[in-house]
């Protein structure tokens, strides 16, 4: 394996997704926008078309729950599980440098991601109103950008701690679904509000709403996305030099 002078490393993203797309990884990034679908499918039979319906869904459960859980999963999984078993230590002995690593598996994470949320999103959208007023392409844009800041948080965690997975899903599930509903303060500091403002933009006037204005929601989506790039690989240069030592 040969040295890599770019930011992305072709034999490194397919170990990861091999890694990603794994028996038991592969089970859960399926079954949650199988259950989205499926849902969507039920209650337009049940309810037929309808806005308000449609922007409950695709924003209380695609957007709020099923994005961050797939971005837990595949954003821990594309480096956690290789710093746990200690097989990391063998890629970090190639020739690769470690931003392309962080990167390249950073590209992997976010490109599952948005497979398996922003595209379901899309689909649910046209299953639930047909994406009138542009709800469908506003919430599957939303979950595309939230699944890039998601990927690098994600990452950043498995690369710093062995508890990823927990400490991911107490941040996707009991900050931003259980205290973003409940403090108004915390809503600010959220990747689905961020996401929300995005979608308020593309939406039409009045169909949704974000706590968060769109200029800096941009900035702290792209802030928090490079930080948590950055400190990642930052972390990696931390595990090479105490392997070596």
């Amino acid at each position: 394996m040969s040295a890599s002078s770019g930011l992305y490393h072709p034999t490194v993203a397919r170990l990861t997704y091999r890694a990603l797309l794994g028996r038991r990884r592969a089970a859960i990034l399926f079954a949650l926008p199988a259950l989205l679908l499926i849902i969507s499918a039920v209650i337009r039979v049940m309810t037929g078309a309808d806005d308000e319906t449609a922007t409950t869904v695709l924003g209380g459960f695609a957007l709020a729950t099923m994005v961050p859980l797939i971005g837990v999963v595949a954003g821990t999984g594309a480096i956690g599980p290789e710093i746990d078993d200690g097989s990391v230590v063998y890629l970090l002995a190639k020739p690769i440098k470690r931003p392309t690593i962080v990167f390249t598996k950073l590209l992997v994470a976010i490109g599952v991601t948005v497979a398996f949320s922003a595209i379901p999103t899309l689909v649910a959208g046209f299953i639930l109103n047909g994406n009138s007023q542009q709800i469908a392409v506003a919430y599957a844009v939303a979950a595309a950008v939230a699944s890039i800041a998601y990927s690098a948080v994600f990452l950043l965690l498995g690369t710093v701690t062995r508890h990823a997975v927990v400490a991911g899903l107490v941040y996707a599930l009991v900050w931003e679904t259980l205290f973003g509903s409940l403090i108004p303060g915390a809503r600010t500091l959220s990747v689905q509000q961020w996401s929300l403002a995005l979608a308020q933009k593309i939406g039409a006037e009045g169909a949704i709403s974000s706590d968060v204005g769109l200029p800096l929601a941009l900035v702290l989506l792209i802030g928090v996305t490079v930080a948590a790039t950055w400190y990642a690989g930052r972390k990696l240069r931390t595990l090479t030099l105490a392997g070596e030592e």
